[in-house]
């Protein structure tokens, strides 16, 4: 039977697999210690153990924003079609459980408990013996090189952050209109395009789309997800594994049915909008998808949007001044 423990020792301080594993030490942790504390009897310690066992979302998270686009990029499709499936269900019994939580509900604590801890034993068993020993199997090392910028945008159960794998070197951004010959304009077109109204250089672009108070997901006309803009406070996390990965492969398998559907009516030129919301952890969330055409009506792509809007919501009669202190 395949497993991973013996080359774990192999790996490089910092490596995803080694920090996965290291990962997977706390939680058992955290399951045993679950497995012994009385929720009746000592309600904080449990809740504590229980918020820090949350955390595994960012484990999911990374997972499916990074690890799974490499193993896609080798025809493996399995985890993404499967065990986001599975992460989904722990998902669900985090938020009942929670529910429980709230309402200080000791004896459907004690009858739901079993399940999730019983879940993520089987999760991490088939990590450790099938997907983290074939993940090796079938990644480069330059693959493995190229995970830890994403990894930390998403973040990690460990206490301490892992060490970077590589090392990274990050460089100053020398933007072209710093030389020394740059003309002394108050408005400058150096490195700028032309938009529809305006100029603005590819670096203004960014900080624009960073600052937005929601997050935006461009998908091309061939289904790929080409950019998404990194803001401060997403709804959904988000990472650079993502990009050139086919949209379907990323959202949860109980969405790809309708994520399909938009794609083919916006396709058809049958509809250009489609919008959802709901609520998620206390917060009301709005996504909404736009079909991208040219000035010719020929589509290139769909545009995601996704925002939370709980405060929004809120809002009543007007405030015409400003209220600072």
């Amino acid at each position: 039977m395949n497993t991973v423990i013996p080359v774990i020792d192999t790996l490089a301080e910092g490596h995803p697999v080694r920090v996965y594993f290291e990962e997977a030490k706390l939680i058992e942790g955290l399951l045993k210690e679950l497995h012994t504390v009385n929720p009746s009897e000592d309600f904080q310690k449990y809740y504590n153990i229980f918020n820090q066992l949350a955390t595994i979302e960012k484990r999911f998270a990374r997972k499916e924003n990074q690890l799974f686009p490499y193993l896609e990029k080798y025809e493996w499709y399995g985890p993404t079609k499967q065990m986001w499936s599975f992460h989904d269900t722990l998902r669900d019994q985090i938020r009942l459980l929670n529910t429980h939580n709230e309402a200080h509900n000791i004896s459907k604590i004690k009858e739901d408990l079993p399940y999730l801890s019983d879940g993520i034993k089987r999760l991490l068993e088939i990590e450790k013996m099938r997907l983290f020993p074939n993940a090796i199997d079938l990644l480069s090392e330059a693959d493995w090189k190229e995970f830890y910028e994403g990894d930390e945008e998403i973040g990690w159960m460990l206490p301490n952050k892992p060490m970077p794998y590589p090392a990274i070197v990050k460089r100053a951004y020398e933007h072209p209109s710093q030389a020394t010959n740059a003309p002394d304009l108050s408005f400058s077109l150096d490195n700028t395009f032309h938009y529809d109204e305006g100029y603005m250089t590819p670096e203004q672009v960014n900080l624009l789309l960073r600052v937005l108070p929601f997050d935006v997901t461009y998908v091309d006309e061939n289904d790929k997800v080409i950019f998404y803009n990194r803001g401060d406070n997403r709804v959904f996390p988000r990472s650079k594994g993502i990009i050139g990965r086919e949209v379907k492969f990323c959202h949860p398998p109980k969405s790809v049915d309708t994520v399909l559907k938009i794609l083919e009516e916006f396709k058809a030129g049958r509809q250009d909008v489609a919008d959802f919301w709901f609520d998620m952890k206390g917060q009301i969330i709005y996504i909404r998808y736009f079909a991208i055409r040219d000035n010719n009506k020929a589509y290139k792509g769909v545009l995601e949007v996704s925002q939370d809007i709980t405060n929004i919501k809120k809002l009543e009669g007007q405030k015409r001044l400003l209220d600072w202190a």
